[in-house]
């Protein structure tokens, strides 16, 4: 795993696969892990046994791929990078039990994992680095995977696993806080530095650890619309709730200013002080038709 704009992994003494994708790599701006303690750590986290199946995200070279494939039941990599994945496809050939894919995360079928997994008492578990560029989308997918991941163990750009993170009343808790932490259970568990990577990024990475909710921590009737209230809500950050709320649902003031109070919420608060109740709240209120 790596905190690179392309998710990829490599161990200190990793093998260099050279290939004509070499150039379009490092545009790419790849990052490889070259910390084999960072690698500990992340295995530490989750913890994969002989019946768990194991998603890898950008497996780069494989450092990870290999102490990943020595622990876990079943071990699925996803490499959107050609020439990266016919390398891992022939390193492990002979392993049964790992299969390398080039897929783009983004677009993955996740909601069907738990049908791949060896045990069905088994975990199913992803890992991996989240490349800068795409990485809210990708998370956003593992997010929304309908119940099928247990746990997870994500690097990210810092700034993003902070704002992931984040609790109420920070500058850095937003709609991507919110929407993360209605489905699962986040900590930031540790920093990895610049010189962790070869060549180093020019920002600091951090590594997420998120435990999927099979229930959400709050009433939630209608996902959808808790999380368009919720955007609308941050839409505007320097104004009232109320405000942000009628730019970003396109209604009137006053109307927002009464399905604030209606769910028991000052209308003059910002939206970085809502708990997630008081966001399930607010959605159920708003949800109710009414006059704009």
């Amino acid at each position: 795993m790596s905190p690179r704009r392309n998710a990829r992994a490599a161990a200190p003494r990793a093998p260099v696969y050279r290939s004509a994708a070499r150039g379009r790599t490092r545009a790419l701006g790849q990052h490889f892990l070259r910390d084999r303690t960072v690698v500990d750590r992340i295995l530490e986290l989750v913890r994969p046994t002989g019946r768990d199946l194991v998603v890898e995200i950008g497996p780069g070279r494989g450092a990870l791929t290999e102490a990943l494939a020595a622990r876990a039941g079943r071990l699925l990599a996803l490499e959107i990078d050609a020439a990266l994945s016919a390398a891992l496809q022939e390193r492990f050939a002979g392993a049964g039990s790992v299969e390398i894919r080039q897929a783009d995360a983004r677009l993955f079928d996740y909601a069907g994992l738990r049908a791949r997994a060896p045990d069905p008492a088994g975990r199913v578990l992803v890992v991996g680095n989240l490349p800068y560029s795409v990485g809210k989308p990708i998370l956003a997918a593992l997010v929304e995977s309908g119940g099928a991941i247990d746990e997870m163990a994500l690097m990210l750009q810092k700034e993003v696993a902070e704002r992931v993170a984040a609790q109420p009343g920070s500058k850095t808790y937003g709609a991507l806080s919110v929407l993360t932490q209605v489905s699962a259970a986040v900590r930031l568990a540790f920093s990895v530095p610049p010189g962790a990577f070869s060549p180093p990024p020019q920002v600091d990475s951090a590594v997420l650890y998120l435990r999927l909710l099979r229930e959400p921590p709050v009433p939630v009737a209608d996902p959808a619309r808790f999380a368009t209230v919720v955007r609308a809500a941050f839409s505007q950050r320097r104004k009232s709730l109320a405000n942000a709320l009628a730019a970003g649902l396109a209604v009137s003031a006053e109307s927002a200013r009464r399905q604030a109070e209606a769910a028991g919420i000052d209308p003059g608060r910002r939206a970085e002080t809502l708990s997630l109740a008081e966001f399930a709240r607010l959605a159920a209120q708003i949800a109710e038709p009414g006059p704009a």
